[in-house]
């Protein structure tokens, strides 16, 4: 069984991937907006 410590790393750990993945999903977005107002323009 995991100790304490791993399972508070390991919460750790996916609490930054979650918090990376939802500013490159937001960046993403913004990105793919601002190309399509580009090649509309």
């Amino acid at each position: 069984m995991a100790s304490d410590g791993n399972i508070k790393k390991a919460t750790e750990t996916y609490a930054g991937f979650v918090g990376v993945m939802k500013w490159g999903t937001i960046a993403s977005i913004a990105v793919a907006a601002l190309v399509v107002l580009l090649i509309s323009s």
